[in-house]
């Protein structure tokens, strides 16, 4: 008979864990990237809802996309802050935004609905920027071969991680008595 996976993404990450810095720098320097973009569109006081092509560092911009790439870098920001699985699931969380909204914005390219004055280019960089935070979220999280020793595996694996903990201890217990420890 078969188990189905209880998996969850908001299993608990010691607060020491050396994934923390994965999900952390993630978040961190794709919110640097974003506040940077932002910043600039704003210091180059293109409209709100301009659609008349300016551009900033190769992508096309406006006020509100500027506005927009702010708040987004400063909520990335945060999330190193906060570091853990904070991190991790707001990585993969904007990650599938990001991947949306380079679907929806290809779909209103040339359209009146372009408020936010996409290009192709800025679909391009929704589409990476959406798989770089989600393998930055997800790194270490999920996957076939996570080590034993990962603490979203013993989660998953309650049973065995006991075995193995046990299996640990016995051939500890034997060395300790083999060397009269």
């Amino acid at each position: 008979m078969t188990h189905p996976v209880e998996a969850q993404l908001d299993e608990h990450l010691p607060a020491d864990h050396k994934l923390i810095t994965v999900y952390r720098v993630g978040a961190g320097l794709t919110g640097l990237l974003l506040v940077v973009f932002g910043v600039l569109g704003l210091i180059d006081r293109i409209g709100f809802f301009d659609t008349g092509g300016d551009t900033v560092l190769s992508l096309n911009t406006n006020g509100a996309l500027s506005v927009l790439s702010i708040c987004v870098g400063l909520l990335l920001f945060a999330g190193m802050v906060i570091g853990g699985n904070f991190a991790s699931t707001l990585n993969i969380t904007l990650g599938l935004v990001f991947i949306a909204s380079g679907f929806v914005n290809l779909a209103l390219l040339d359209t009146e609905l372009n408020f936010l004055a996409f290009e192709i280019q800025n679909v391009l960089f929704s589409f990476v920027v959406g798989v770089m935070l989600m393998w930055f979220g997800m790194y270490g999280r999920v996957g076939s071969a996570l080590p034993h020793d990962n603490p979203y595996w013993r989660a998953r694996h309650p049973e065995q991680a006991a075995r193995e903990d046990r299996a640990r201890e016995r051939a500890r217990a034997r060395l300790q008595a083999r060397h009269g420890l």
